[in-house]
């Protein structure tokens, strides 16, 4: 054919052209001639589908661990700066674990049973022990940190749970940071320590008279670093194991609770706490109080870290913390001063500057369902 000659080309019966379908185009021959068809277009009802199901349950994450943890602050405040019968302080806080674990393990593994989940241990037992041994060393640097510091104090060094997340995160996971998230733990290391260096003359701690910030903030160091291991050890077990929520939370907490038991044991603490109880009765129904709570809590942290990954989770917890500040210094009257104002103000602004400026990058964004193996009964989790 002469190179001048033009190739006419029949026309086919079908014929799509790329404005009619956002899909990709596909060539074809039908017809006798060529024609281009578009593949399948995605359903966009299914895309707006899996949007609204992200929606809901970042909602549902965030109203649980607000709730559940303001409440449980503030009874942890209570039970260890407020005397009951007028004087007489509460000081076993390795029994608040106990009963706050113990509670959680029953609360789980009647949820297995129910549901007849995999009631046997998914990961080596030794990982659930690693888990508990952090969480236990956690929460009772917490319980006793609030015998030196304030409650306004010990909330907002736990706004720089970020820090110790990024560090064991670097080491557990492998992860890696950009300078931005450097520089932002910078401004909360910053921020947190104008607040606990500086603070209001008029708090007073009830156990020591005058605040031990020393003793305080070494305990509130011990806090971050357990807890930041603890929430970055469970993303690890949930990536590397077909685990579901509520298997690693009955394991996780009947560790925890046969090791509160031995401590409470050797440190002949088990009876003088359960004297004080029946003393005061008011002190029985705040612990019962506060183990529903801490409870609840644990199932919403481990579906927040299982659904958002452990960065999320550290960034939901910052609103919560800001929130129980405030109804702290309302409920039980500390006062703050205008450095420590000061010292919130960049702590809260570093956070939420990097919660709405940044976006996730690859290494930080919570890990696709696909890559988690989920058994049947997970199904809902799938995110």
């Amino acid at each position: 054919m002469s190179s001048q000659k033009r190739c006419k080309l029949i026309p086919a019966p079908r014929l799509i052209t790329a404005v009619e379908s956002p899909g990709p185009a596909v060539l074809i021959g039908g017809g006798g001639g060529i024609g281009w068809d578009m593949a399948e277009p995605p359903s966009l009802s299914g895309v707006a589908l899996v949007k609204d199901n992200k929606l809901w349950k970042g909602v549902f994450a965030v109203s649980g661990i607000m709730s559940t943890l303001i409440v449980y602050g503030l009874l942890q405040e209570k039970l260890m700066r407020r005397p009951y019968g007028g004087k007489d302080y509460f000081e076993y806080s390795l029994f608040l674990v106990f009963c706050n674990r113990i509670t959680t393990s029953a609360v789980s593994g009647a949820v297995l049973l129910g549901s007849k989940k995999v009631l046997d241990p998914v990961a080596p037992l030794k990982n659930y022990c690693w888990i508990s041994i952090s969480n236990i060393a956690t929460t009772t640097c917490q319980y006793e940190a609030l015998k030196y510091v304030s409650f306004p104090v010990q909330t907002l060094a736990k706004s720089a749970k970020m820090i110790p997340v990024m560090i064991w995160g670097s080491f557990i996971m492998q992860k890696k940071y950009h300078f931005q998230d450097y520089l932002i733990t910078l401004m909360v290391t910053v921020g947190c320590f104008i607040f606990i260096f500086f603070p209001a003359a008029g708090d007073i701690s009830p156990h020591n008279g005058k605040e031990s910030t020393v003793w305080g903030v070494t305990l509130m160091i011990g806090y971050l670093g357990f807890d930041g291991f603890t929430s970055t050890f469970q993303d690890k077990l949930f990536k590397g194991y077909d685990m579901d929520i509520h298997n690693q939370i009955f394991y996780t907490t009947l560790c925890s609770c046969m090791l509160s038991f031995a401590g409470l044991i050797l440190q002949g603490n088990l009876v003088k706490a359960i004297d004080f109880v029946f003393r005061h009765h008011d002190c029985f129904f705040d612990i019962l109080l506060l183990s529903t709570v801490a409870t609840a809590s644990q199932f919403f942290i481990s579906y927040t870290i299982r659904t958002f990954g452990a960065l999320t989770f550290a960034t939901i917890m910052t609103t919560r913390q800001l929130v129980s500040i405030l109804l702290s210094c309302l409920f039980f009257a500390h006062p703050l001063g205008w450095l420590q104002f000061v010292g919130a103000v960049i702590v809260f602004g570093s956070l939420y500057a990097k919660t709405f400026l940044k976006k996730p990058s690859a290494s930080q964004r919570p890990v696709d369902a696909a890559s988690i193996p989920l058994t049947a009964n997970s199904e809902q989790e799938r995110r």
